[in-house]
């Protein structure tokens, strides 16, 4: 099968859904439709790549045979796939197959699978732990979780999407990697914001500081991506604080089923949480400096 024989869709097309959606455009794939919450954001992009502006979720059921969704919570993905709203994916949803990108919980993606099947559908969790640059590139981390067979089915597409693919098991598994990669991620983020402001609060070069933070037990992929960031007040959203306090959310509750304490997970959640209600939640997670560094909260 051609790049041009997948019909593909697009549910969301915010930050990462409409880099994606480019992405396999630019590869020769078919994005033929795509729709979002925002009538905006989905028409300059289906005007841009040529595809159509879906004023109905079931439009994009009818007209792609593999839909991408990148929604924001559990809530949303819920209502995409009602089963008694007037609109909704599963009607004309028999053949798809909907890959599902979003960072929600693992049940709801046990959930949304239950109810594609009853329809004729087949899901796919596409769990990504990458940015939008990546998203444009093509070069996303993906962690899937399904149905092998499934998974195979939509190789191709996910191929062009990821440097890195890896197929981790049942669905809802990929989700609960997922969230505790974002819980790490979370922690050590709100780390290196506290050791960093507090270098800055003793007057410390924080170039030199970086620099052996960088040689020593206190390096980090968030030091490479972030720590500059911090440094120069630079918050401009890649994964945005808001998400960083779901994503840690996701992985907190994923502890209480075990009866699990998990203190820094904690702490981290509450300082984003923070952010969110100083009206700052849409900046990116290294603008959780704003809390730590002396004379900016």
């Amino acid at each position: 099968m051609v790049n041009s024989d997948y019909k593909i869709g697009f549910i969301g097309v915010g930050r990462m859904g409409s880099n994606m959606a480019r992405h396999l455009h630019d590869e020769g794939f078919s994005v033929v439709a795509v729709y979002d919450s925002n009538p905006n954001q989905a028409k300059s992009l289906a005007d841009e790549i040529g595809a159509t502006e879906a004023v109905q979720l079931s439009q994009v059921s009818h007209l792609a045979d593999y839909i991408i969704t990148v929604v924001t919570d559990d809530k949303a993905m819920q209502e995409i796939f009602s089963e008694s709203a007037d609109d909704s994916l599963v009607k004309n949803a028999e053949g798809d197959i909907f890959i599902n990108c979003a960072t929600i919980s693992p049940e709801v993606h046990v959930e949304v699978e239950q109810i594609a099947e009853k329809y004729g559908a087949r899901t796919l969790e596409g769990c990504m732990a990458s940015s939008i640059t990546q998203a444009r590139e093509g070069s996303l981390y993906l962690m899937c979780g399904g149905k092998e067979e499934t998974f195979n089915a939509v190789k191709p597409i996910l191929e062009s999407l990821s440097v890195s693919l890896r197929y981790i098991g049942d669905t809802g598994t990929a989700a609960q990697v997922k969230a505790l990669v974002n819980m790490v991620m979370n922690i050590n983020t709100a780390g290196l914001a506290e050791g960093l402001g507090l270098g800055a609060a003793l007057g410390l070069d924080l170039d030199m500081l970086q620099e052996v933070f960088s040689q020593t037990g206190a390096n980090s992929r968030v030091l490479e991506t972030d720590g500059e960031d911090m440094q120069n007040r630079d918050h401009e959203c890649y994964f945005s604080s808001a998400h960083a306090s779901k994503d840690s959310g996701i992985a907190l509750g994923l502890a209480e089923q075990f009866g699990l304490n998990l203190p820094l997970a904690e702490a981290t959640k509450k300082q984003y949480d923070q952010m969110i209600e100083l009206g700052k939640g849409e900046l990116d997670k290294s603008g959780v400096a704003e809390l730590t560094f002396p004379d900016r909260s």
